[in-house]
């Protein structure tokens, strides 16, 4: 009964985790985040980025475009527009789901979505959502521009920095998970007042929340693919396109085929595809997307399957130190690329704290003479991590040992000293009221027995 929590769209909808588990295998997205260091790596682009710093900027090409929402076409930047950082990513196109090649429009038509959407140029302006504008407006203000390279090739140019390269690349990614045809009848839709792509709109127009597994908004989107096929339609970010009306028609015909044949219109780009949805019984069905054109081959993350976190497996620690004289801990670990450690005494302030490199399994942390001056008397703690660098998650070890001063020992516990006390209490001096008490109960229970 869960299969189905939320509409299916991917502007803003997908929600729910059922539906985003099931959207996870079949779509690809152009980055990624890995799952045990949290760093951004590349899914289906490689990329390679170039930054004035913080403080700095570098000029924009003047040949670089940008759609501009006010006059409904792609402007080229001003003369002289700077911008802190410049991304050139190269995708890895495929094969949609339904047979037709990825290309540069629909990474424009996604370009394009985004900034239409997220400008809202008037009170009459239509291409607003009351979720996705205020979201998307924060992304577009740094995007300043963009440069087709050649057929699978664009250079991104944002106010972002980061001193981490990878998020620089993950700020300016411009990608699409929709073929841009679907995206174009989705949008029809909504400004036609019949659907909404956000529940809120949906909730306050009183109108469909869409959603492209539904049969019905299927079928209102394969009706919207038909009549562009029919009236030749290019939409707005296409018409420079340079592309016959043979490619468009192709593109439409191909969905509306898929569309027919699934009924339902989740077309997208992963390893599987969605093969069928049954409303009645609730039961979604997937299969692999067995097609040449897909980029990664079985195997391609099994990196992640097996993952090996670093392990301390034996620590070698005094229990008891002298003040002032140097000591060392000795560490054995495994899959561990750094050895961290903080020192703090009873009181809980730092003492001492460093990082060291680790080459094999066998390490050790030194504290020298003056370092072991500064440890109080009595008990201090340890703490050292290992840490692996394809692993965000450490291991831990944590521990207490004493300092003494002038080679002093914890006293022995001797059993011998031990000696059991012996009670002098007479017994019988209990015994005898005992006696008497039980006596006089006797007596009393004859006496109130008697008629």
């Amino acid at each position: 009964k869960q299969i189905y929590q939320g509409a299916w769209n991917p502007i803003m909808g997908l929600t729910d985790s059922y539906s985003r588990q099931i959207w996870g295998i079949i779509s690809d997205p152009g980055a990624f985040k890995h799952p045990f260091t949290g760093e951004t790596f590349p899914v289906r682009a490689t990329w390679h980025v170039e930054s004035a710093g913080p403080n700095e900027k570098l000029v924009i090409p003047k040949e670089s475009i940008l759609w501009n929402p006010f006059l409904q076409k792609w402007d080229r930047v001003p003369a002289d527009t700077m911008a802190t950082s410049k991304v050139t990513f190269d995708f890895k196109f495929s094969n949609w789901h339904n047979g037709e090649s990825m290309d540069i429009n629909d990474i424009l038509h996604s370009l394009y979505f985004i900034i239409e959407w997220g400008t809202k140029t008037d009170e009459n302006d239509k291409t607003f959502d009351t979720e996705f504008t205020p979201r998307a407006s924060q992304n577009i203000q740094s995007i300043k521009g963009i440069k087709i390279v050649d057929e699978d090739t664009i250079e991104v140019y944002v106010n972002y920095w980061h001193f981490d390269k990878g998020e620089i690349a993950d700020w300016a990614i411009v990608w699409n998970t929709i073929p841009w045809e679907i995206t174009a009848a989705m949008e029809q839709a909504v400004l036609d007042g019949k659907m909404s792509f956000s529940r809120s709109g949906a909730t306050s127009k009183n109108i469909s929340w869409l959603s492209l597994i539904i049969p019905n908004d299927a079928k209102m989107i394969k009706e919207y693919l038909q009549d562009f096929k029919e009236s030749n339609f290019i939409p707005m970010s296409l018409i420079n396109d340079n592309e016959t009306a043979e490619y468009h028609n192709q593109r439409y015909q191909s969905s509306i085929n898929w569309i027919y044949t699934k009924n339902h219109a989740v077309i997208s780009n992963g390893p599987f595809y969605l093969e069928s949805y049954a409303p009645e019984s609730r039961t979604i069905t997937v299969k692999s997307f067995d097609d040449e054109s897909y980029p990664f081959k079985i195997g391609k993350w099994s990196e992640f399957e097996n993952t090996e976190f670093p392990n301390i497996k034996k620590i070698d620690i005094k229990n008891i130190v002298q003040k002032g004289e140097q000591f060392e801990i000795k560490i054995q670990t495994e899959n561990t690329d750094s050895i961290l450690f903080f020192l703090t005494n009873a009181e809980g302030k730092m003492i001492l704290s460093k990082n060291i490199k680790t080459n094999n399994e066998n390490s050790g942390i030194v504290i020298d003479a003056k370092d072991s001056e500064k440890l109080g008397l009595g008990a201090n703690n340890i703490k050292i991590f290992a840490i692996s660098n394809s692993v965000l998650k450490p291991d831990l070890f944590e521990s207490s040992f004493l300092v003494t001063k002038n080679t002093q020992e914890l006293p022995a516990s001797e059993y011998e000293t031990v000696k059991f006390v012996e009670n002098d209490l007479h017994l019988e001096f209990l015994i005898i009221p005992i006696i008497i008490i039980i006596v006089i109960g006797i007596y009393l229970k004859k006496r109130s027995s008697r008629p």
